[in-house]
């Protein structure tokens, strides 16, 4: 079997299992990739996520996370919604956390692809990430094809935009690379003029002023000239994406643990304010939005309620 049929293969199993997209690159130091980690880490874009600076070795090599591995497959999985909140003036959700932790899920999706991969070409050393390891997601995506990055800094598909998690398999498999894509960005600003907290140049983030490090990577207090500029988010932030030309193309997944919980959704601006840790413990069991905790919450909904 070549490696062209082999990559094939695997794509194909990927979208049977429901993946968006699937792509493959060489494993190999990411030269490019540690010049820009290391210019942004030393302009102190990444606020008070120390962790960005750990692993740097492990971050732009993956050999260094699978001694021996030859590949990266990258994977893309759906989770836009045209859902919303019912009470326009709610405390506003990230759409990604409508639903269950996508950690947990994507992890899930993923083992029947490894265990594919084993059953088809014998034992393989691999190990699968979704956002819970020092890879560089983005730019393994836009190894892979997957997509190119957006002047958001999110990675971008023609024609069904940017509301996808990003996954990984590093294995010690050969697999025929893909090329990446062409940028579609061109003149386009959007995402850059519409975030409130001017945290976007193009294709990077300052962290510490974007709203969703703000409401749950940030551990003290929101900073005081924020106030007024959070346009009521209380975890996370949809505008850059929500601005984009490309994400008018997005299509509703199909995640049945991805689905918006009623309960949550329904809430009213008054019952988000009111909210005890009892009921924030029940409505938000086994989300993302446990990330900030009851405590990191309530001072999300106290600095929007005052800075209203």
């Amino acid at each position: 079997m070549d490696l062209k049929d082999r990559s094939e293969r695997i794509k194909a199993k990927a979208r049977e299992l429901g993946f968006l997209g699937c792509g493959m690159a060489k494993a190999e130091f990411l030269p490019q990739e540690a010049t820009r980690l290391e210019q942004w880490l030393h302009a102190g874009k990444h606020g008070q996520m120390g962790y960005m600076a750990n692993h740097f070795d492990l971050r732009t090599d993956p050999r260094q996370l699978v001694p021996g591995a030859r590949s990266v497959i990258s994977l893309a999985y759906n989770y836009h919604t045209p859902g919303r909140q019912v009470d326009p003036e709610a405390p506003k959700l990230s759409t990604y956390a409508y639903g269950r932790d996508y950690h947990k899920v994507l992890k899930q999706r993923m083992k029947p692809l490894m265990a594919y991969i084993t059953e088809e070409f014998g034992q393989v050393a691999m190990r699968c990430f979704t956002d819970s390891a020092p890879v560089l997601e983005k730019a393994w995506a836009e190894r892979a094809g997957i997509g190119w990055r957006g002047k958001h800094s999110l990675v971008i598909r023609k024609g069904q935009g940017s509301y996808f998690f990003l996954a990984e398999i590093i294995l010690d498999l050969e697999l025929a690379p893909d090329a990446p894509v062409i940028d579609h960005c061109g003149t386009c600003r959007r995402c850059i003029d519409a975030c409130p907290t001017q945290a976007i140049t193009p294709h990077s983030v300052d962290g510490g002023r974007c709203i969703s490090y703000l409401t749950i990577e940030l551990k003290e207090a929101i900073p005081t000239e924020m106030a007024g500029k959070l346009e009521n988010w209380a975890f996370g932030c949809d505008i850059c994406q929500q601005v984009c030309p490309w994400n008018r193309f997005s299509t509703p997944h199909h995640e049945p643990q991805f689905l918006p919980r009623p309960a949550v959704m329904g809430l009213s601006r008054e019952e988000w304010h009111g909210m005890t840790e009892v009921v924030f413990d029940r409505l938000f069991e086994g989300s993302a939005v446990k990330r900030t905790k009851y405590a990191g919450l309530q001072r999300n909904l106290r600095f929007l309620r005052e800075g209203r």
